[in-house]
């Protein structure tokens, strides 16, 4: 027991330091820690810190604590705060800690925790198609609600790590999803069984996650420290730790990894540095150990040792950074752009250079692109997060053919290989309450949906056979909302806490062209 006296001193010392804040670091624990973190490390919102905000220059800081940022969810501090304090608190974030976070294999390992009553499954402990469930991540008190394909009923909600980022990845089987937070914890769950694996803290702040072909490896995308982290999936141990930075030694943060099916490689973007990354999950991956043959000599390829060539990894050298990529269904090219540019470049994979450039001004949306059929030849289209717009572009010749006019800013594009429809919401302005429908061959909207006036009305998955679109309502006190894809009648709404995405497993294991990957 703590005698009373050195009780009532530890009770001292706690309040004389919590007095001991300087005023913008008292700011910043009242308006900003709850979404960057109490360490300005990250939570729902990216880590405060000289490393992450370098790009910020001049007052861009000042403008953004000021009027809040267009295309994210930071609101404007120009009513709580004076124009010194705001002065302060630019200051603050701008300075250094005291010491760069570190976050090696033996934190990770430290970290990790598999649940001791998980027990595997023989079969699915329900009578629904396991291949045509959805998970809905449901922000607003961060837990996953898993519903049936068919009913929609709810099958079970479960919790999740603080501030879910990111799409949910499923194994190849679609037995088990994968579930990452912004703070870097990976989630294992096994949907036979309806029970939690495991998890572990693979980075400190966190962008996306991506599986392999063969479903053995996880890698994790992280912005601290600046790593890729690649875990096996069976029991989520380090299998391997890079230290990401360019040819000349520059650190870059990984602003996304992506499974290339087709190539059995994951392929990088990166945030700080011209290049691309790819890093095969197969040790006899063509595409990656041709391009080190072809393109060694030029300093634009590496194998680091790994046992049997497995994680050799390739350098894509490109005129600047981009950090925000769509793929052609092969996977033979990628469009990049860097999210504050006004142009997209067109990247031939096999060959390691740019072969193309169109102009995509306003802030173009790649990740959430999509592709289909038109009058025989493919196409791609993409939102656009600073202008009421969706881009189509021609996949043949790369070449721009429409432009179709929106309410406003759009964030996530949604079709499917047997609807006629794409689906487009209109996340940010005075119309985020409107989802346009799209026909896929004219190109015209012929409807405007708006279940909900005033609310933000966004991202759209279909079910397995593309007969049901299912709609999130992006409030704390929100919906998903079915409905038939081909009438667009409205068929349910199924209460949710700011359900943020929907993920159907037979569309993410089979990469479905109406979704983006």
């Amino acid at each position: 027991m703590i005698p009373r006296i050195a009780s009532f001193s530890l009770f001292v010392l706690a309040a004389t330091l919590a007095h001991a804040q300087t005023p913008a670091e008292r700011l910043y624990s009242e308006h900003c820690a709850g979404c960057h973190g109490d360490d300005r490390l990250g939570g729902t919102g990216p880590a405060l810190i000289p490393e992450t905000l370098k790009r910020m220059r001049g007052p861009a800081v000042t403008k953004v604590i000021t009027n809040g940022r267009p295309a994210t969810q930071m609101p404007a501090f120009s009513r709580v705060m004076t124009g010194d304090e705001i002065t302060a608190l630019e200051k603050y974030v701008k300075s250094p800690l005291a010491s760069l976070p570190r976050w090696t294999v033996a934190e990770i390992e430290q970290s990790r925790s598999l649940a001791a009553d998980y027990e595997p499954a023989t079969q699915p402990v329900f009578k629904a198609d396991p291949l045509n469930i959805f998970l809905v991540v449901e922000t607003g008190d961060h837990h996953v609600s898993v519903l049936e394909g068919e009913t929609f009923e709810r099958l079970v909600r479960f919790p999740t790590p603080f501030a879910v980022h990111g799409g949910p990845k499923f194994s190849p089987d679609g037995r088990f999803v994968f579930i990452m937070s912004r703070d870097g914890w990976v989630q294992k769950y096994d949907l036979w069984s309806l029970k939690e694996v495991g998890r572990i803290r693979a980075g400190l702040n966190s962008r996306n996650i991506a599986i392999s072909k063969d479903g053995r490896w996880l890698a994790v995308a992280n912005y601290l420290p600046r790593t890729l982290t690649i875990l096996a999936t069976g029991d989520l141990a380090v299998a391997r730790i890079f230290d990401i930075a360019d040819s000349d030694g520059q650190p870059s943060r990984v602003s996304a990894v992506y499974q290339a099916p087709t190539r059995d490689s994951f392929i990088l973007a990166l945030k700080d540095v011209a290049e691309i990354w790819e890093i095969a999950t197969n040790p006899n991956a063509e595409p990656v150990n041709a391009g080190f043959v072809h393109s060694h000599e030029k300093g634009m390829a590496e194998a680091l040792p790994s046992a049997d060539g497995l994680f050799a990894r390739r350098r894509i050298k490109v005129s600047e950074p981009i950090d925000d990529f769509f793929f052609d269904p092969p996977y033979r090219h990628l469009i990049g752009a860097a999210r504050d540019g006004s142009k997209g470049v067109v990247v031939n994979l096999t060959a390691g250079h740019e072969i193309a450039e169109l102009p995509l001004p306003g802030m173009p949306h790649l990740g959430s692109g999509i592709s289909w059929m038109r009058d025989g030849r493919r196409v791609m289209a993409t939102p656009h997060l600073r202008e009421g717009k969706l881009s189509v572009i021609s996949v043949d010749d790369w070449t721009p053919l429409a432009t179709i006019k929106t309410e406003g800013p759009g964030f996530f594009l949604r079709s499917h290989e047997n609807s006629r429809y794409v689906w487009a919401d209109v996340f940010f302005g005075p119309n985020k309450d409107a989802m346009h429908i799209i026909d896929k061959q004219t190109l015209k909207i012929v409807k405007t949906l708006r279940p909900v006036p005033g609310a933000t009305v966004a991202h759209v998955e279909f079910d397995r056979y593309g007969r049901y679109a299912l709609v999130s309502v992006w409030e704390d006190d929100g919906a998903v909302i079915v409905y038939d894809a081909e009438t667009l009648e409205e068929l349910k709404r199924l209460p949710m806490r700011k359900p943020s995405g929907k993920y159907n497993v037979w569309n993410k294991i089979t990469f479905s062209e109406g979704t983006s990957h």
